[in-house]
């Protein structure tokens, strides 16, 4: 987003994160501003949310983003989730055209097995597999097996709330439409009562869910 800061227009980032209390319910658990999304100022929000209270985070959903990781690894202590979405569209982008279908259903596959072992399995079948044509794509798999296939370590009923970020896309969404017709804020404490009163009144629409913290970021130039 674009603030003025003795007397310069300057770009700064927004975060929110939103968790899953234990009755189900998503719930927007706070937001900061920085001047960028770098490994210090992620690792001080979730700071910020611990001293306030948040414990017992077993899974934090993001982009593959290692700022992110490297934070919640110093401050929480859990377990990274790659969200499944952003990784199939890099993915897909190794395919080709004429190769996306069959690697999305590849992909499949492994989503659909029982078992975290099983899953494993197919995923490192399937990178063998494409790995003599689409050797990009196989080390692709190969570096994010772990992080992309994390849900999977959880309950059956859980795992569809898990893997991806969608439900806070949906909201940095709504933030970016609402702040786009501003522009330019005078100062950051614009940026806080605007961005706020759109995450109080998100967050009584939120519905039930099931197990996990996701975290994003939105600084106006990535629409994740």
């Amino acid at each position: 987003m674009k603030v003025r800061q003795n007397g310069r227009i300057v770009s700064v980032a927004v975060i929110v994160a939103v968790g899953v209390n234990s009755d189900g319910r998503r719930e927007v658990l706070g937001l900061d501003i920085g001047p960028s999304e770098a490994e210090p100022f992620r690792a001080a929000f979730l700071r910020k949310l611990a001293r306030r209270g948040l414990r017992g985070v077993k899974l934090v959903i993001s982009d593959a983003h290692e700022g992110i990781k490297a934070a919640v690894s110093k401050v929480l202590s859990a377990t990274c989730q790659r969200c499944r979405v952003h990784f199939m569209r890099n993915a897909l982008a190794h395919a080709g055209k004429s190769g996306r279908r069959v690697v999305s259903a590849f992909m499949a596959a492994a989503f659909a097995q029982n078992t975290p072992e099983a899953a494993r399995q197919q995923w490192r079948q399937v990178a063998d597999q494409l790995r003599p044509k689409l050797p990009k794509l196989s080390a692709l798999m190969d570096e994010a097996e772990t992080d992309v296939l994390a849900y999977m370590g959880f309950p059956t009923p859980h795992r569809s709330k898990l893997h991806s970020t969608n439900p806070l896309e949906r909201l940095n969404g709504e933030i970016k439409r609402r702040t786009d017709v501003v522009g330019i804020f005078p100062n950051e404490v614009a940026i806080t009562r605007l961005v706020g009163a759109i995450l109080l009144g998100q967050n009584d629409g939120m519905g039930r869910a099931t197990g996990s913290l996701s975290h994003a970021g939105n600084d106006g130039a990535d629409e994740r």
